[in-house]
């Protein structure tokens, strides 16, 4: 393990060895034993030191343990530790007898501390067995029966501690990776917030920056100056944001969004006035405020946009295609969580179809092509496209897609081929004006002369 990594261990895990190591006082009956047993002065040394190296190893199983990294690492620890461990038992007991019994305890305890459960529990077993077996063979087994209710006392409690330290070790680490997911999230939130709306910006600034290069040369070098100053702002608050330190004002949104409306071509009608939405409202609700007019710019293909707010409100309206379909993206997903962990919540839902007279605003037409001919459906499309009041929105080739395409698009007049499969062009007007929502206007065309029912 590194050092960095010891520098991150809690009081428990570089220190934990010590209540551990305090049961060792209880081997002061072998070592009495050992010094007091009726042998050559070399046997009763080599007991002392048999147990002395017991205890030794078993304080340093306990420290390794805490600063492994797995626990494969303590499983293999603890196989070689106790591999020891039972063999200067064995050494003690040959110079002071059944009095090394009491060291089975200590064996039971670090295994049920290093091993895996299974294992650790046989070893426990045995622990037992031994205690029984051997005084019961030589006959002094009343002078020793305590010993098996400590052991299982031992063996339980360790093994009860173990799981539960188990469990905790494996909820803090799902605390953490939890966090850390929430973390991510955050920053992600964030990162789209500021690049989505500032790359959708300085697009649009350089597209009409490119129209003006020779019509206004002063104008475009304006826009070009501006484009600069975002994308430096944009850097500012991915630092900011790196660093946790970035909130977003309402009354700036407010400014941003006036500004990024106009360069989009978008007529917009702004509240003058931020302050008459509550304080504690007013981070949050900026943050709404620049992804859905991010959204209107690009996404919409809106001429006209509303933006109102109240105390704790804020709505955006336009007169684009809608969402009537579409999958959320990332923006709206990250503005609805947003809002909710405020308390709050958010909507995004199409509006009333056919409102493009709201304030004079430019009126655009979305229109639906339905021709099952590429060539005959790209030829209108781009005569269309000539017209700077019609916008074709939807292309299909069946019949049978002409009701789904217009209400996904929002389309306002659905130009019909007559014969088409799925459905011909009749039947697709038919099914289209029984929808409730709206009120289409339909048209024909095909070689042959034919005219709609009215």
């Amino acid at each position: 393990m590194t050092q960095p990594d010891r520098e991150t261990q809690g009081p428990w895990e570089r220190f934990g060895w010590i209540m551990g190591a305090i049961w060792l006082v209880f081997l002061m009956f072998p070592l009495t034993s050992a010094f007091a047993a009726e042998t050559s002065w070399v046997w009763r040394t080599f007991g002392v030191a048999a147990i002395l190296g017991f205890a030794a190893v078993y304080v340093y199983g306990l420290i390794r343990m805490g600063q492994a990294e797995s626990s494969a690492q303590v499983n293999r620890l603890g196989w070689r530790c106790l591999a020891v461990l039972v063999s200067l038992a064995g050494a003690t007991a040959v110079v002071i007898g059944l009095d090394a019994l009491g060291m089975v305890v200590f064996i039971v305890a670090f295994a049920m501390c290093s091993l895996r459960l299974a294992a650790a529990l046989a070893i426990g077993v045995a622990g037992i067995t031994v205690a029984v077996l051997v005084p019961l063979a030589m006959g002094v087994l009343e002078e020793t029966w305590f010993l098996l209710p400590l052991i299982v006392l031992v063996g339980v409690a360790t093994a009860v501690v173990r799981v539960l330290d188990q469990r905790g070790t494996e909820h803090q680490a799902m605390a953490k990776e939890m966090a850390l997911v929430a973390e991510r999230e955050r920053v992600a939130r964030d990162v789209h917030d500021v690049l989505g709306h500032s790359l959708t910006v300085v697009t649009v600034k350089a597209e009409l920056a490119q129209r003006l290069v020779d019509a206004d040369p002063e104008r475009a070098k304006a826009e070009l100056a501006q484009i600069q100053s975002l994308t430096r702002e944009a850097l500012a608050e991915i630092r900011a944001t790196v660093a946790g330190l970035r909130v977003a004002r309402l009354g700036d949104e407010l400014t941003s969004a006036g500004a990024a409306l106009a360069d989009a071509g978008v007529s917009a009608q702004l509240p003058a006035d931020a302050s008459i939405v509550d304080p504690r409202h007013r981070i949050v609700l900026a943050w709404v405020l620049r992804e859905a007019v991010t959204n209107v710019v690009r996404h919409s293909g809106a001429t006209y946009c509303t933006v109102d707010i109240g105390p704790s409100t804020v709505s955006v309206t336009d007169d684009g295609r809608g969402c009537s379909g579409q999958p959320e993206g990332n923006g709206l997903r990250g503005l609805r969580e947003r809002v909710a962990a405020a308390g709050g919540r958010s909507t995004s839902a199409p509006g009333h179809r056919g409102g493009n007279d709201r304030a004079g605003g430019a009126v655009s037409i979305r229109v639906l092509l339905a021709d099952d001919q590429a060539l005959v459906r790209g030829a209108m499309a781009a005569l269309l496209s000539l017209e700077t009041d019609l916008e074709v929105v939807a292309e299909v080739d069946r019949g049978d897609e002409v009701v789904e395409a217009a209400q996904r698009s929002g389309a306002q007049v659905c130009l019909l081929d007559i014969e088409m499969p799925g459905a011909d062009g009749i039947e697709a007007a038919r099914r289209v004006a029984t929808e409730p929502a709206w009120v289409p206007v339909a048209g024909g065309y095909h070689v042959r002369t034919t005219r709609l029912p009215a």
